[in-house]
């Protein structure tokens, strides 16, 4: 079972919901929440973790709050969309120091990848280093991040 084909129904869209919220919430405390059994909640987050829905439970980190840190989403445009560039990136760029996030997009670019570095400097090393010296990249395009703001659409699409 596969998070692309699983089936989920009232209790699992209502763990998950309450765990975008607030995913260190006790499972005594979720299963008050959502109106099952602590023993329904233990099964539920086991079914959902094996399948792939729940990927892990992550600290979310106000990366503003490190005073030498600069965020940039970086647009990439590949050469070209054969099997071995695409390949090739995709192996590579999580693994730079810095890539905080990878998507591979629809559009004129191909990939969004948001980077933190410790300044513009860094910033610019890491584009010159890893994106522009790497044989599959064509064309970047860098925009700084000045803020983050979270969106509620997580729970309008569980919910």
């Amino acid at each position: 079972m596969t998070a692309k084909n699983i089936s989920l129904d009232g209790v699992d869209r209502a763990l998950l919901s309450a765990l975008s919220v607030n995913a260190r919430m006790s499972g005594s405390a979720l299963a008050e929440k959502i109106g099952v059994a602590e023993s329904t909640v233990s099964v539920r987050l086991r079914r959902l973790i094996s399948a792939g829905v729940l990927r892990g439970f992550r600290a979310d980190i106000d990366v503003s709050t490190f005073q030498t840190a600069l965020q940039a989403m970086i647009a990439v445009r590949l050469r070209a969309h054969d099997g071995s560039h695409v390949h090739s990136f995709q192996q590579a760029a999580p693994g730079w120091p810095g890539v905080i996030t990878m998507f591979h997009t629809g559009g004129a670019d191909d990939y969004l990848l948001h980077v933190i570095v410790k300044d513009s400097a860094g910033l610019r090393d890491f584009v010159l280093q890893y994106l522009i010296g790497h044989p599959a990249v064509l064309h970047t395009e860098t925009n700084v991040i000045f803020d983050r703001v979270d969106g509620d659409g997580l729970a309008a699409v569980i919910g």
